[in-house]
């Protein structure tokens, strides 16, 4: 199979109860949250099926063989790291490693991410080092480099409200391209008003 120039990293939480989502899973249930994240794991594998890249698939526990993510599109590997950051840090020096030339990591949690976004991110990084998806908790939902870029994985505190600015910061030597902010699932917040999360939240009494 032809090697692809564009590499998609794709994280993702092995789905087990109690397991994944946990700040949403204070609100409605370890069920519910599990099922929402499975529910959002199927949404990222369709969306990003079609991207044009080679697809890794790096899970957080271990490797299922049998899931909905299809071995024949998508590399599975594991990732390693003693933090989020040291983690994709591992996965894109491999990446640039085996010869990739534009590489993007997303989550697995995104529901407002579709094929057209993560193919205008691989674009923007023909005229941009980073390409950033601005996420509005705080954070970023998408990371694209065309070059390495180590020390924007160190000294994070991952998972706060500080890790866009503090990445910014760090690239303010660089040529970065932003994509449009978008919200990503961890909070019961984040979800409550969107139609497409109601069958996962019958359960919730509204005030």
């Amino acid at each position: 199979m032809e090697k692809h120039q564009n590499l998609l990293l794709i994280f993702t939480r092995n789905p087990e109860l109690g397991k994944c989502k946990t700040r949403l899973a204070s609100k409605v249930g370890d069920q519910a949250a599990l099922d929402i994240y499975t529910f959002l794991l199927a949404h990222t594998a369709q969306v990003t099926r079609s991207v044009a890249a080679d697809k890794q698939l790096y899970y957080s526990e271990t490797i299922w063989e049998n899931d909905i993510w299809d071995n024949a599109v998508y590399d599975k590997r594991l990732q390693t790291g003693s933090d989020l950051g040291a983690r994709m840090h591992q996965a894109f020096a491999q990446g640039f490693a085996d010869g990739y030339e534009r590489i993007i990591i997303i989550g697995s949690d995104l529901y407002d991410i579709d094929t057209a976004t993560i193919d205008i991110a691989f674009l923007k990084l023909d005229e941009n080092e980073v390409v950033l998806g601005p996420a509005t908790d705080g954070g970023y939902y998408l990371l694209g480099l065309s070059r390495p870029q180590n020390h924007i994985f160190k000294n994070k505190a991952w998972g706060t409200d500080s890790v866009l600015a503090d990445t910014l910061a760090d690239l303010k030597h660089s040529k970065v391209g932003l994509l449009d902010e978008r919200n990503d699932v961890d909070h019961y917040e984040d979800i409550a008003d969107n139609p497409a999360f109601a069958p996962f939240l019958k359960h919730m009494t509204h005030d």
